[in-house]
């Protein structure tokens, strides 16, 4: 296989990284793009390393840290919700926990992405760890139609210091916990539910009345590409590793907080 069709093999976990980070799919996208102009323009940028996913993270990460895509970071954080703005970069620490926990690099891999080394690595996880726990405790909806992985969901988010207000198994099910003034911080949802219903519309219905982000959590990812998407809205696929969840739980709280922390700044 080419170097080129390699690269075309791991864009999808690039962009989800790099959403991650922004908190926006068309932000991250926008760094993608200034990546991949580089390796057009620098074909040895990536090296003649046979680790052709962590080279293509490395020159991603050499991109992040040093510039506003197309020098226009004014312009796009007047385009963008708050929490999704280009000109606040993320710190290493977040950069170390997403590669570590979200994406799935060795210690060692991460080492060469973010160019330190591998003791530098552990300590920024556990610095991000420390400063995403901090603040974050919140109402969790859980739906789930698979009793199973619903229990596990909730082990989960309680063992993070969350509370779970509920966990419906169809899309009336979600809606009735939410009518019931059961508001949440952040859902959890399947997409293909118990009774043919789809989480999809289910969270679509629930944001017609309040805003909060939320974590898709599914076998059919398809769906979440194709169907009416809700934002901000994040993806895991299943099966999942629960620090991957964890991950992006933080993620999507600290944006979220970001967010109201700029809103009660500016009021």
């Amino acid at each position: 296989m080419s170097t080129s069709q390699l690269v075309v093999q791991h864009l999808p976990y690039l962009r989800r990284y790099a959403r991650a980070l922004t908190g926006s799919q068309v932000a991250g996208d926008a760094y993608v793009a200034a990546t991949l102009e580089t390796l057009v323009n620098e074909p040895d940028t990536l090296g003649r390393s046979t680790n052709i996913k962590a080279d293509l993270f490395r020159v991603f990460t050499r991109i992040w840290n040093s510039l506003s895509v197309n020098g226009r970071s004014e312009q796009v954080q007047h385009d963008l919700p708050a929490e999704v703005r280009l000109g606040q970069i993320t710190p290493l620490p977040r950069q170390a926990f997403l590669l570590s926990c979200l994406e799935g690099f060795s210690e060692e891999d991460a080492a060469i992405i973010l160019a330190v080394d591998v003791s530098e690595v552990r300590d920024l996880v556990d610095e991000a760890g420390r400063e995403l726990a901090a603040d974050m405790a919140t109402e969790i909806l859980i739906i789930e139609d698979e009793p199973l992985i619903a229990m596990d969901l909730e082990a989960l988010v309680e063992g993070l210091g969350h509370n779970v207000i509920g966990v419906a198994r169809t899309r009336t099910e979600a809606i009735k916990i939410a009518g019931e003034g059961k508001r949440p911080g952040l859902i959890l949802a399947d997409i293909q539910l118990a009774d043919g219903s789809s989480g999809l519309d289910a969270v679509n219905d629930l944001l017609k009345t309040f805003e909060v982000p939320v974590i898709f959590i599914t076998a059919y990812p398809e769906r979440f590409l194709t169907g009416e998407r809700p934002e901000p809205a994040f993806l895991i696929a299943k099966p999942f590793q629960p620090a991957n969840v964890s991950a992006v739980i933080s993620q999507a709280l600290f944006f979220q907080q970001t967010a109201r922390r700029r809103e009660a700044k500016t009021a």
